[in-house]
């Protein structure tokens, strides 16, 4: 009865004249066994033509029609298209719907699995016992129960707001039926259809008045007339080997609204035509596809004209499905996104494939969820991930001071301090120690007592000890040699460790990049970084839900000019902005221009996420199946590993410079030019205070003798000279 309600309220709606709803047959079925017989009789009047089927019944028998419908052999499947009224696709549906498939169904749900409300409902779903709860611990609800669910939570919103607003609201009710509490009271409650509840309109209008409440099936609102509002239904379709996906919505705000234009997918054949020639869409980037230059003035025609490691890869492939294929150019040289304003919803290869106007897509393209839904992939042929490319920095060269690197200044300030307290602690503790000093005896009857570790004895011996040098003076008291054991230990371990470090030092030329990580980018503003103005990449960083790319992408976002159009212009720019740009691409595009002449940029850190390329073909191909065998057979037999190295690193322009450069590791003079300085500027001082010592002894020695500074220099310099010792005396002979 209600099915004929709705038939005839539908029928109410279309207006007279109307071409855009014709309603040619209708029948009413009992069992799947009588809706086959109505489709046979469609057949029957119309083979070929498009046939639209309303089903106006359960989820249970829906999913048995159609399943049947699938196993008559005598019953077509791409030309028909289901409709399913009511929420029935918010029920459960029986799995062997999905592996049958070939038949558009349409329908809709009211619950929308993406709202958070949602989400976290199923999640508490899913946590509790089945054996308490039917049905729980999987996340699935049907329409009714979620209609139930929310209705409850309307009504048990509505009493705690009125009881909150008045609490004595149901009071005198309770009175009158001498009940302590509404639970009790509740039960003298006539619930007949005819009864009237004094509470009850009061009741209505608070739970209209609700406007922020959010329930399973959406906005719990309310109009002045009892009937919902503000309530979206989602339009989805089931195709063969996808689940069901939403293509549309409506609201009574919006009305209907298409989400991207839905595609069928329709099953494969398992046979494909050979030694026939295939029409291969490319997109032209190195090394993936290139064009072919001309050698000695030949020019090439047809497949010759391309090559690379795309061209290779598919001579493979060709070979082992036995087929000829002929390349071509995209038209309008994108690899495909979505754009509503061409034929098919997709631009690029992607919209070429959809539109059949190519049988197989070859390049650098990115295998997602979205191209997935429109297009076959293989197997992935290659596997990548988005990685930072910068300027290679300029190589630090070892300085004259680069002996002083294998420690840290601070490290040298403390091996100064730590040398200066040792003399202070050796000079005291021989002041203490009886055992420290030593009798000269000057007489029979005089001894004279001497320490040997003077303030400027002490620091000689620590000095000593520190340059591995020996001395002659060494500790006598117990304490002393105390000291000078651990300091001998703790100057033991101190030069092996600056001697395991210092070959390093000086014999490799350090490269210091500033960034290293995604992180060392999301935390600095000096260095700006940005990448392809449209692509997986930028969709990546754009819906990524990780702190540190998420920061990335408010800082690019907030940056216009930090996006490029082309990988090409984004390493031009690398190139040319003094190491404060860094471009976000594709791993195997950043190793390949690395390897590439003037050999100036590099790649940093790990990738920052993980995916393929494949080769893409129509929807339902028969060639999908085979070309993903073909590219697991090149993976398996290393063929697209010898590809790889052909193209990246066999041909590379940098190999040999950098071989040059990690065989220089003798040292030259720059490397030690220090210790040089050092020992002539030691030199030199060392003459300028045995001059200044001549000339100081030389003062003393005239002042003693009175004579002139000039005679008193002479005769210390003859004796420098001879040897020979002179006493010197004012108007005397030298006795």
């Amino acid at each position: 009865m209600s099915g004929l309600l709705r038939l005839q309220e539908l029928y109410q709606r279309i207006k007279p004249g109307s071409n855009n709803i014709l309603i040619e047959m209708v029948r009413r079925v009992e069992n799947s066994r009588e809706a086959i017989q109505f489709l046979q009789t469609l057949e029957s009047i119309d083979r070929y033509g498009r046939k639209f089927v309303v089903l106006d019944c359960s989820a249970s028998l829906a999913s048995e029609i159609i399943i049947q419908h699938v196993k008559d052999v005598h019953l077509g499947r791409r030309n028909y298209h289901y409709l399913l009224s009511g929420l029935v696709m918010d029920d459960r549906w029986d799995e062997r719907v999905k592996e049958y498939g070939a038949i558009n169904i349409t329908g809709f749900r009211i619950i929308d699995t993406e709202r958070p409300t949602v989400q976290q409902f199923f999640r508490t779903w899913e946590a509790l016992d089945p054996a308490i709860y039917p049905g729980a611990g999987k996340p699935f609800i049907p329409a009714q129960a979620a209609l139930v669910y929310d209705a409850v939570t309307l009504v048990a919103d509505t009493f705690n707001r009125m009881l909150k607003k008045k609490p004595d609201t149901f009071r005198s009710y309770l009175q009158r039926n001498k009940g302590d509490s509404l639970a009790n009271a509740s039960r003298a409650l006539n619930c007949s259809r005819n009864a009237v509840w004094e509470q009850g309109d009061r009741i209505a209008k608070f739970a209209r008045k609700q406007s922020d409440l959010e329930g399973l099936t959406g906005s719990l609102r309310f109009g002045e007339d009892g009937r919902r509002e503000n309530f979206t239904l989602s339009v989805v379709e089931m195709t063969v080997n996808s689940d069901i996906v939403k293509i549309g919505q409506w609201s009574e705000q919006t009305r209907f609204q298409m989400v991207p234009a839905k595609y069928v997918r329709l099953p494969a054949t398992p046979e494909f035509e050979k030694n026939r020639t295939y029409i291969v869409t490319t997109y032209m980037e190195e090394p993936y596809m290139m064009m072919r230059k001309t050698e000695g003035g030949e020019e090439f025609t047809g497949n010759d004209q391309f090559e690379g490691y795309c061209k290779d890869m598919m001579d493979l492939i060709a070979a082992k499905l036995g087929i000829n294929y002929e390349l071509r150019k995209v038209k309008d040289h994108r690899y495909g996104n979505e754009n509503p304003n061409v034929t098919g919803g997709w631009d690029g290869i992607i919209g070429e494939l959809i539109r059949r106007e190519t049988e197989v897509a070859l390049g650098a393209i990115t295998i997602t969820s979205a191209r997935e839904r429109v297009v076959d992939f293989s197997a992935p042929f290659m596997e990548l991930g988005i990685s930072i490319m910068i300027k290679k920095p300029m190589k630090q060269k070892p300085g004259f001071l680069s002996f002083m690197s294998p420690l840290a200044t601070e490290v040298w300030a403390a091996v100064g301090a730590i040398f200066l307290a040792v003399s202070l602690v050796l000079f005291s503790v021989h002041r203490w120690s009886k055992s420290g000093w030593r009798t000269i005896r000057r007489s029979t009857s005089v001894k004279q007592y001497v320490n040997d570790f003077t303030l400027g004895n002490s620091l000689w011996f620590t000095l000593g000890s520190l340059l591995r040098a020996g001395n002659v003076t060494v500790p006598r008291s117990i304490s002393g040699r105390m000291v000078g054991a651990v300091w001998w230990f703790f100057t033991l371990i101190l030069i092996s460790s600056y001697t395991a470090n210092l070959a390093a030092f000086l014999t490799v030329e350090r490269m210091v990049t500033p960034i290293n990580s995604a992180e060392d980018l999301a935390r600095q503003t000096q260095v700006e970084y940005g990448t392809l103005n449209s692509g997986t990449t930028l969709d990546f960083f754009k819906n990524s839900k990780f702190a540190v790319y998420s920061r990335m992408w408010e800082f690019m976002n907030s940056r216009k000019h930090v996006f490029v159009r082309t990988y090409d212009e984004g390493i031009r720019r690398v190139r040319q902005s003094k190491g404060k740009y860094a471009l976000l691409i594709e791993s195997p595009k950043n190793d390949y221009v690395n390897e590439r002449y003037p050999c100036d940029t590099m790649k940093v850190g790990r990738n920052f996420d993980t995916k393929g390329f494949g080769v893409a073909t129509p929807l339902g191909s028969p060639l999908r199946e085979q070309i993903n065998l073909a590219v697991l057979s090149l993976k398996e037999s290393d063929d697209l590993a010898r590809l790889t190295n052909k193209w990246w690193y066999d041909r590379g322009e940098c190999a040999n410079a950098d071989k040059q450069e990690t065989t220089q590791n003798e040292l030259s003079l720059s490397n030690v030019a220090g210790i040089f300085y050092i020992l002539i500027g030691g030199l030199v001082l060392a003459l300028a205070v045995a001059f200044f010592e001549f000339l100081y002894w030389s003062r003393v020695d005239a002042k003693k003798n009175k004579i002139s500074l000039t005679e008193a220099m002479k005769a210390k310099a003859r004796i420098s000279i001879t040897g020979e010792f002179t006493h010197l005396h004012h108007n005397s002979t030298v006795s």
